[in-house]
C-alpha cells in the first residue's frame, strides 16, 4: 500500500510517503491507522486518537470502516479548512 502524508502530519512523521505491506489482519481503514500507530512515537504521536485527521483512499474520503487492499493509495491529511 501506497501511504501519503500531508502538512503537519508530513513533518511528524518524517516522511512524505511510504510503501507498507499490510498484515493479512488489517481490513479497514481503521485498522491500517492501528497498524501505523504501532510503528513507532512519531506515527503514534501524529495519529493519536485524539488528533482530527482525514482519510482519503483511492483519492476518495473514506470512513474508518471502509475496506482496504495492499493496492489502494492511502492518503492522511488534516481536515480542510475554508475561509
Amino acid at each position: 500500500m501506497k501511504v501519503l502524508y500531508f502538512a503537519w502530519l508530513r513533518t511528524k512523521i518524517g516522511c512524505a510517503e511510504e510503501e507498507i505491506d499490510l498484515p493479512d489482519t488489517v481490513k479497514t481503514v481503521e485498522d491500517v491507522l492501528d497498524y501505523l500507530r504501532i510503528k513507532g512515537d512519531a506515527y503514534a504521536e501524529a495519529l493519536g486518537e485524539d488528533k482530527v485527521i482525514r482519510v482519503a483512499l483511492n483519492q476518495d474520503y473514506a470512513q474508518l470502516d471502509t475496506p482496504v487492499q495492499n493496492t489502494d493509495e492511502f492518503a492522511i491529511f488534516p481536515p480542510v479548512t475554508g475561509g
